[in-house]
């Protein structure tokens, strides 16, 4: 764990960090929130579903559009009025949401509108970390611990809304959220590091190497497959403990997915790997891929726990890596832009996995539905797989295998 330590003793990594995350947290809060004071305000759950689904298409649609802003004129310039918007609107859906009477399409309108200015914390922390930390190798650390990091904001921020609906209501679950983006982004541009320009690296100049980091779009495709995977299988997960007549253990198999990615995630960034990202993503996605495919087989739902557990080990590696690809393939001026493709296809195959899935339960056996989850993961990673395998065969000078030859001249770095 001593390059976790390193990245935090970074100059103004701490400051930096610790301000990204109240801002994020919001991300974990808001959206229960706007669920819940929709709903309250209009009655109506079909009201209350639409007003966040345009909530969550807008927000991810527009995610790199508004990450293109950030390249473009710096966190400080367009983070600023961007969250000062965003949170206004939260404020004035607080309002109208806090007493029944205001007419429903003004409500879902003022939620389509907010989720359009979602300020893009995560992928400009992203971008940020590789301000902060000169050292390639702490940049995986650094990537790794933000991911972990967030998936704890997920799970702690719907636990804050329910403290909240329980003794106030959920307009102040909203009010909340207005507060943590808004405090959060004002301290994060007001870190140093948010008013430098980006520093020229030596792989800048060498665009042809990053390029040669990974497939031309294999962050995307790969975190794509993610999120469709991870979509689907927390609706096979209600299903299968409703077959076993244990609905109530659904919250504790899926913690398990986020301990087990929370676990992995760690691994992942204290380790330094002798692979390049390029090679080790698409592993990984076939290491989750078979993991949801086996965990269709469970027999019960502890050896479910134990197979989705296994699964989530491999969820952070798997985005952690498409992010530090996409960061290594991207041109300086569009790094926030590449890390949003990444996030936004997460977001958009966790929405269509969840449809999916909804469409095949009921029609085929449920270890089919879990197979066909997993077969996005392992359909990303066979091309990367069979074009790195016929380079390792291609002789090299000397009519040695380029795989041999790459083995024997490698660096010293495990």
């Amino acid at each position: 764990m001593l390059s976790y330590a390193a990245v935090l003793r970074a100059p103004h990594a701490r400051r930096t960090f610790g301000a990204a995350l109240i801002g994020r947290l919001s991300y974990g809060t808001a959206p229960l929130s706007l669920l819940l004071a929709v709903k309250g305000a209009s009655g109506s759950f079909g009201a209350a579903g639409t007003a966040m689904a345009l909530f969550g298409a807008t927000s991810v649609l527009l995610s790199p559009a508004r990450a293109a802003l950030i390249d473009r004129y710096g966190p400080r310039r367009a983070l600023t009025p961007m969250a000062c918007g965003y949170a206004a609107l939260l404020l004035v859906l607080a309002a109208v949401t806090r007493h029944p009477g205001t007419p429903t399409p003004v409500i879902v309108a003022l939620t389509a509108t907010a989720g359009a200015g979602t300020p893009p914390l995560g992928p400009t922390m992203r971008t940020l970390w590789r301000q902060l930390l000169p050292e390639r190798e702490l940049l995986q650390s650094a990537y790794s611990l933000d991911g972990v990091a967030e998936e704890l904001l997920f799970v702690t921020g719907p636990v804050l809304v329910g403290v909240l609906v329980a003794y106030a209501s959920a307009a102040a679950g909203v009010a909340v959220s207005a507060v943590l983006v808004l405090t959060g982004t004002l301290a994060l541009v007001s870190s140093p590091v948010a008013h430098v320009p980006p520093a020229p690296r030596a792989d800048d100049a060498a665009p042809a190497v990053r390029v040669r980091a990974g497939l031309p779009g294999q962050p995307v495709v790969v975190a794509l497959a993610v999120g469709l995977g991870l979509g689907g299988l927390e609706l096979l997960v209600v299903a299968f403990a409703g077959h076993q007549d244990r609905p109530g253990a659904v919250a504790w198999v899926l913690a398990a997915l986020s301990a087990g990615s929370a676990v992995g995630g760690l691994v992942n960034g204290a380790v330094t790997w002798r692979s390049p990202a390029g090679t080790r993503l698409p592993l990984i996605a076939a290491a989750l891929g078979l993991s949801l495919a086996g965990a269709g087989w469970a027999p019960n739902l502890y050896v479910l726990g134990g197979a989705v557990a296994l699964a989530g080990l491999f969820v952070a590696p798997a985005l952690t890596t498409a992010y530090l690809i996409a960061d290594e393939t991207a041109a300086p001026n569009a790094r926030t832009r590449a890390g949003a493709w990444v996030n936004t296809a997460v977001n958009a195959g966790s929405s269509g996995g969840t449809a999916a899935a909804g469409m095949l339960i009921g029609r085929l056996p449920l270890a089919l539905c879990f197979a066909l989850a997993a077969a996005p993961a392992l359909l990303s990673a066979g091309p990367a797989l069979w074009s790195r395998s016929r380079i390792s065969r291609r002789p090299g000078p000397g009519g040695r295998p380029r795989g041999r030859r790459a083995r024997a001249g490698a660096g010293a770095r495990p």
